[in-house]
């Protein structure tokens, strides 16, 4: 469900334009759901969930690992890629068939051929984690677009504009939704909002968010 000044009601469609370049792909992450979440089990168990600082010496709310040939990592050094996990010093998780797949199909639906992303981000977000308005710009690439899937309790994601004071959009996300974004608005601000508690069957309170990017 989307809230805006512009829409009264919305009656859950496969497919939503929220701006020019981004689309709400309602329930999209369902099909081969059971070999994603196994491939995400597998991920974590690899390069496990953890709270990185950030340069301000502050621990992110949101738990966080990484698979492909670049994570994104925060320490007190600034925001970065890397091709090595510094928790293990070795390469992230391989990124599994099911993750390069729904990334480039989701892609391609919103309107962004030959999509290969080489960093997933994995973000878990326990009840009054948050993710303040940020806008993606450590990639090299602003051509690629970011492709964001949403697993298991609800969230609401907020979409701005290309100031962070620009009002935001206020987007409910399930479990299996996913947004894409690029092209014109490919640096809009963005962030998430305390999770409100809940349970999902295969994730019990947490939300998982996994973001595709072509980072190098």
């Amino acid at each position: 469900m989307v809230e805006t000044d512009l829409f009264d009601e919305l009656l859950e469609p496969k497919r939503w334009s929220l701006a020019d370049g981004t689309m709400l792909l309602c329930g999209f992450a369902l099909q081969g759901e059971a070999v994603l979440l196994n491939d995400l089990k597998s991920v974590i168990a690899q390069s496990p969930l953890r709270h990185m600082v950030t340069s301000s010496g502050f621990a992110m709310s949101v738990a966080m690992t990484n698979c492909g040939k670049l994570g994104w990592v925060t320490d007190r050094k600034g925001y970065r890629y890397d091709a090595l996990d510094p928790n293990t010093g070795a390469p992230w998780p391989v990124m599994p068939a099911s993750f390069l797949a729904l990334a480039a199909q989701a892609a391609l639906e919103a309107g962004f051929a030959d999509f290969v992303p080489d960093a997933c981000l994995i973000n878990q977000y326990k009840p009054g984690a948050r993710m303040g308005l940020h806008q993606d710009k450590d990639e090299r690439d602003f051509s690629q677009p970011i492709v964001s899937v949403s697993l298991g309790v609800p969230a609401t994601f907020l979409l701005g504009g290309f100031e962070r004071a620009d009002k935001t959009v206020k987007i409910q996300l399930n479990h299996g939704d996913v947004i894409v974004w690029g092209g014109a608005s490919r640096l809009r601000y963005h962030g998430v909002l305390p999770l409100k508690a809940g349970h999902h069957p295969a994730f019990g309170l947490c939300r998982i968010n996994l973001t595709f990017r072509k980072a190098g």
